[in-house]
């Protein structure tokens, strides 16, 4: 009966990342055609070790095996059983030899794997990479590469600059793309500078479909918010007597204009908050608005100083520090 993956790496099937490359290591050491040049069937175990971990490197692969979804050599199961004469035919992809192929480009249902060199470099040197690689240099026991699969248009990168209130309200933002189309981009929870947003098949063509764009977003500064974490700072001048007697005043937010109450005797630096009135967060919620007053004392008033030489309250207010 054939070995599973797990079995020709000598690990358990809960076997952790580092153990499987572990165990690769050390098998590849042991076995890689440098060290066996008169014994064939070392280069035919090397092929399958390798293979095994190629799958199991990946982890999407991997998580396919272990569902039973793929068999040992990467080809989706069948009812009726894969391959026809020694060839596995891999997803989107003609008829392919097995344990053959070149490691560095083993595809497994017609997708990329990880490239083994930086492995066989660290175990013999880079001439033993090449060759474990079935590169120029050598080669062994009839292990060849094969070319790689066709790949996608490049991507092609975009900076968008995005007002703040724009980034607060998650409003759609028109972007033109090299093409010379137009399309609305929705803005996603969470948003910040440096969020990058990819919009498939909207990249450069290629033989194997289009690439995407990547549209990096760059938040613009705002005269008098600011922004802190998710909640937004907002500094408001409210009147002497307004602070003083408490009123109704209106204060600007990203979705327009509401009423806040300030409460009698407000003191500058005193902080009152609108309810999700900030950014939206990756889960939905929202942060909140900060509006921090400030008492405007109005210069040259004859009326405020005459009362103010009369008025003996208010006590020392800098007591709490010790002056």
């Amino acid at each position: 009966m054939a070995l599973d993956l797990y079995q020709r790496l000598g690990v358990k099937r809960g076997a952790s990342e580092a153990e499987i490359k572990k165990a690769y290591r050390s098998l590849a050491k042991q076995l890689h055609p440098d060290c066996n040049k008169d014994n064939p069937k070392a280069a035919e175990r090397f092929a399958q070790v390798t293979s095994a971990y190629d799958l199991l490197s990946d982890k999407d692969k991997r998580a396919q095996y272990d569902r039973g979804e793929i068999d040992e050599e990467g080809n989706p199961k069948s009812p009726f059983g894969g391959g026809f004469g020694g060839y596995s035919q891999g997803a989107g992809a003609g008829p392919r030899p097995g344990p053959g192929a070149g490691f560095d480009t083993m595809n497994f249902g017609g997708a990329e794997t990880a490239d083994l060199g930086d492995i066989f470099e660290g175990l013999f040197g880079a001439a033993g990479a090449a060759r474990g690689r079935g590169g120029p240099g050598g080669g062994f026991g009839g292990f060849r590469q094969r070319g790689r699969a066709p790949q996608k248009g490049a991507d092609i990168a975009y900076r968008l600059k995005v007002p703040f209130t724009d980034a607060v309200t998650l409003a759609s933002q028109r972007i033109r793309l090299a093409d010379g189309k137009t399309i609305d981009l929705k803005l996603p929870p969470g948003v910040e500078d440096g969020t990058k947003i990819r919009l498939s098949g909207k990249g450069e063509d290629g033989p194997a479909g289009r690439g995407d764009a990547i549209v990096t977003i760059e938040i613009g500064a705002h005269p008098f918010y600011t922004r802190d974490g998710n909640d937004i700072r907002l500094t408001l001048p409210v009147s002497l007597n307004e602070a003083v007697l408490g009123a109704k005043v209106k204060v600007p937010t990203p979705e327009g204009a509401v009423m806040l109450t300030i409460p009698k005797g407000t003191t500058s630096g005193k902080v009152l908050r609108l309810k999700g009135r900030g950014f939206s967060a990756k889960g939905g919620s929202r942060g909140d608005q900060l509006v921090t007053i400030a008492v405007d004392v109005p210069a040259n008033d004859s009326d405020l100083q005459a009362f103010a030489e009369r008025w003996s309250g208010g006590g020392n207010p800098r007591a709490a520090l010790g002056v």
